[in-house]
């Protein structure tokens, strides 16, 4: 009795494309999660030629008519402390950032205003500025 062996050919999946598509992939939300930004309040912002980095853990913005916003939720002034403290303790970090941005009109009281809210907190803030 002779048994013959039947060629059993493995199957096999095609893989060598599939690396150049999730690199483009990769690529591409890269690129995207950078032009996506959580400002949507536009604003004249005050000009200086130093830059400073900071994660942009809360974002209070005040506009040219003096209302102001956190994140993009408009918020009054009297209960800016109330708004600022549910975003500020969700956050991870040891100490967090309020960056804020202001319009160039916008009194320097109003800006100091929010610094002692943050002050207060225990957090730290950083003005947004544009470059020249």
């Amino acid at each position: 009795m002779q048994l013959r062996k039947k060629f059993r050919g493995e199957a096999e999946v095609f893989t060598d494309a599939l690396n150049d598509i999730l690199f483009i992939l990769l690529m591409f939300f890269l690129i995207v999660s950078t032009l996506a930004n959580p400002n949507v309040i536009k604003l004249s912002q005050p000009k200086s030629k130093s830059d400073t980095k900071a994660k942009q853990n809360v974002v209070v913005s005040i506009d040219a008519n003096k209302q102001f916003f956190v994140g993009t939720t408009r918020v009054p002034v009297d209960s800016l402390r109330s708004a600022l403290l549910p975003a500020i303790q969700k956050e991870k970090t040891d100490i967090p950032t309020i960056v804020i941005n202001a319009d160039k009109s916008v009194p320097v009281d109003d800006v100091v205003a929010v610094m002692r809210v943050a002050r207060d907190l225990g957090a730290r803030t950083v003005l947004s500025v544009e470059k020249p």
